[in-house]
């Protein structure tokens, strides 16, 4: 059998989970006893290779540089570099089975294309995030409002987006459906977000949840029994759905006595990348509380750097304002031991157990996480209560295994 992974990025340019996820599945099916010819194809926006092509990035790594034309219906922007260049690389790799990490920046006719040109291959799509269901960059809140948005409908949808009428929302979800049909079956990382696409319109039958792998766990420091445990953390990408702004609220809310007795890290990038209000609104909170030596703005980090971080803390924030999936920070934080603080919706309180593993708070209310993070500190107990609880998540190899028994 050989394999061919498929993801929307490679890791080398970013650290999203399911690029991440996609390679280290590559990476594990390559030790496996007739998958060591697997290979790995990353879809690339790097402005020195032309659009299109192939390139190859280590032994077994392929970039290949795409883009989406059309959003709305999630179409290529070249449809040739998909029955082209794409269509010839399949036929001279021709893989037994693909698993396609994510279609968002390449493209749903790849999945056509795929099985149009080895009839025989196992096509394994694994769900990521919400883009098929919603138009609102796959986060199912509303448009305009950034509301959480509970259930897929055309009249909704075009309520979100005015100039699309509920017949191109039809026209959109019956196109998307109509590649989806090519797929063999389809895995999504949590219950929560494979009973969406079951409502959306997937059956039941044909998904399956299959948890994002990780390393495996590692020892967290000692614990002093009964100590309190006051150190927080947040780890991750700095977006305006992250939540980041909410953890920094909370900590404004609480009195200055309260605060003194924490210590706030921020792991994350990309800040510089996001809207100029939201860059000023995290500056304006973020300012004086380094000023009081609250909050520590740590940076970005490398994945080889992640469990040296947690280690420093005690608590894994995940303020998320939207629904998430199966935030891969999660199962980082439970692979080192950490229990996690989490907004108690979606995937977020499908993975963190309330009061077993870790603690929820309202979405979006900063003054109910200020309360939950002042009980984290300050009730004796606690967290060696909650991290006694915390389960080892699923391994790569463990991943793997459950991929592979979907083909076997």
């Amino acid at each position: 059998m050989k394999a061919m992974v498929i993801a929307h990025a490679h890791p080398d340019f970013s650290v999203g989970g399911a690029e991440i996820a996609a390679y280290n599945l590559f990476r594990v099916l390559k030790t496996r006893p007739g998958y060591e010819e697997s290979i790995f194809l990353a879809r690339s926006d790097l402005a020195s290779q032309a659009h299109g092509s192939i390139m190859l990035r280590r032994p077994g790594e392929y970039l290949w540089r795409q883009d989406i034309g059309d959003w709305f219906r999630l179409r290529a922007q070249n449809p040739m570099a998909v029955m082209g260049v794409f269509r010839e690389f399949l036929k001279t790799e021709r893989p037994d089975v693909v698993f396609l990490h994510h279609y968002v920046h390449i493209g749903v006719e790849i999945l056509r294309e795929i099985k149009l040109t080895l009839p025989d291959c196992i096509l394994i799509v694994t769900l990521h995030e919400y883009f098929a269901i919603c138009n609102r960059q796959g986060q199912m809140v509303k448009n305009s409002t950034k509301k959480l948005c509970y259930r897929e409908s055309l009249e909704d949808c075009s309520n979100c987006f005015p100039e699309r009428s509920p017949q191109d929302f039809w026209l959109r979800k019956h196109y998307i459906q109509k590649h989806f049909e090519y797929a063999d079956a389809f895995v999504s990382p949590s219950e929560f977000l494979r009973q969406r696409y079951i409502e959306w319109g997937i059956p039941a039958e044909h998904i399956v949840v299959i948890e994002n792998g990780q390393p495996s766990p590692r020892p967290p420091k000692g614990a002093v029994p009964g100590a309190l445990r006051t150190r927080f953390g947040f780890f991750g990408q700095i977006t305006e759905y992250k939540g980041v702004e909410i953890l920094l609220q909370a900590l404004h809310l609480m009195t200055p006595e309260l605060r003194a007795k924490m210590i706030v890290e921020i792991h994350g990038a990309n800040l510089e990348s996001q809207g100029h209000s939201f860059q000023e609104l995290i500056d304006t909170l973020r300012k004086p509380l380094i000023v009081e030596g609250i909050l520590r703005w740590v940076g970005s980090y490398e994945q080889s750097e992640l469990a040296q971080r947690m280690n420093r803390v005690d608590w894994v924030v995940v303020p998320s304002i939207w629904w998430e999936n199966s935030p891969m920070v999660i199962q980082e934080a439970f692979a080192n031991g950490k229990p996690v603080i989490c907004a108690g919706i979606g995937g977020m309180a499908e993975k963190v157990r309330d009061g077993v593993d870790g603690l929820h708070f309202e979405v979006r209310n900063p003054l109910d996480l200020a309360e939950t993070m002042i009980r984290a500190a300050c009730e004796p107990g606690l967290w060696q209560n909650l991290k006694a609880n915390v389960r080892a998540p699923l391994s790569f190899e463990q991943c793997a295994e459950s991929y592979l028994a979907l083909v076997a």
